[in-house]
């Protein structure tokens, strides 16, 4: 009993532990996956907290990943990691049964795994903690000095924080988007050659003298009165293949006119920065950006602001920044969370493909292009 308690408190522990540092690395996915959740189920007043939540859910996972290692505290960790799991199970059960959202995310965009897995992962990982449970009478901490199983968490508890502080600031270590270095954002929005849609299969729902039955397309009562439509679905048959991996990235100028294949195909050097809500935006190091933008123009290279506003705001940003030269951009604000995880952020574009990106804290005070 006692090697069994000790493989599944380590395997456990560094489970979650992975799990933590692998949203650590963009805790804002996790944020806007709980957005989602939210808006789902009409919980519009949590969107503020979600930033919150999502630190502190992370942090848990790594501060008890440490804990149930070295058993600090083993009863009370044990406890919430149970709570906690059969939430998450919850989580994806809803996810893969009820189709209202796409992926569960639990181990953020750089680690995906079929909802179905996910599920089932999630029920094997809440049966071995609650063994660990029923039996916490029987584990004990890793040394006999409670300083120092509190060290090593405290250890973990300082990673957990200062990790996700650093990427929130700057950005992700590792960026998993469609939008990271290296790649061709316009070769990315091209389906493949060979790209076929989705088959989707519709049923409906008519009611007739308190009966409800099903019908699908080809024989449903649409000419008998006497039977009232109530609702319809449709379920996925066939997968669609080879899609584009970005979908709605687009920035279209003042007069309304998309701009997007100009500028994601034009030759040579090209740096855009994402301006996602412009009254929210950091306003740190904005001389080192001005300077960057007079040197880019200087080596007679475009720059161009890709606000995620309204144009009307976009315009009284331009003005009050003194930004009248550079062409401001509209673009979607969902897919301006994408492609910049701070706000704003700054990219540089060489003949289309991502050579650098740069947060607001750490745009390059000299101009040495790649």
């Amino acid at each position: 009993m006692k090697v069994i308690l000790w493989i599944l408190r380590v395997a456990v522990g560094l489970l979650f532990i992975f799990s933590g540092m692998v949203k650590a690395n963009d805790p804002l996915g996790l944020t806007y996956k709980m957005n989602e959740f939210f808006e789902v189920w009409n919980m519009g007043f949590m969107l503020e907290y979600s930033l919150g939540f999502s630190i502190a859910m992370i942090a848990f996972e790594i501060i008890a990943g440490f804990a149930m290692i070295v058993g600090n505290h083993f009863r009370l960790y044990v406890t919430l990691l149970l709570l906690l799991n059969i939430f998450f199970t919850f989580l994806t059960g809803y996810v893969l049964y009820s189709g209202k959202i796409k992926e569960c995310g639990c181990f953020g965009d750089c680690i995906k795994i079929s909802n179905t897995a996910t599920f089932y992962k999630d029920i094997v990982l809440t049966a071995a903690v609650l063994f660990l449970f029923i039996f916490r009478y029987r584990v004990f901490p890793l040394f006999n000095k409670s300083a120092i199983n509190a060290s090593i968490v405290g250890v973990g508890a300082v990673i957990a924080f200062g990790f996700q502080y650093h990427v929130l600031h700057h950005l992700p270590y590792h960026d998993c988007l469609p939008y990271k270095v290296g790649n061709n954002i316009w070769e990315k929005m091209q389906p493949e050659p060979n790209a076929t849609p989705a088959v989707f299969a519709t049923t409906f729902v008519y009611e007739k003298n308190g009966v409800k039955q099903d019908f699908t397309s080809e024989n449903y009562p649409w000419k008998d009165p006497s039977w009232k439509f109530v609702s319809s679905k449709s379920v996925e048959i066939t997968p669609a293949t080879g899609e584009s991996e970005i979908h709605d990235f687009s920035l279209t100028d003042s007069n309304d006119n998309d701009q997007t294949q100009a500028i994601l195909t034009a030759k040579g050097y090209t740096f855009i920065w994402f301006l996602r809500e412009p009254e929210k935006a950091n306003k740190d190091n904005m001389d080192v950006l001005r300077s960057l933008m007079n040197k880019a123009k200087a080596m007679n290279i475009p720059f161009y602001v890709a606000c995620s506003a309204g144009r009307d705001i976009c315009i009284t940003y331009q003005e009050a920044w003194n930004m009248k030269d550079i062409p401001f951009m509209t673009m979607d604000v969902t897919v301006s969370k994408t492609v910049m995880r701070t706000n704003p952020g700054l990219m540089l574009l060489k003949d289309g493909v991502v050579m650098n990106k740069w947060s607001y804290l750490d745009y390059p005070k000299e101009l040495a292009l790649p």
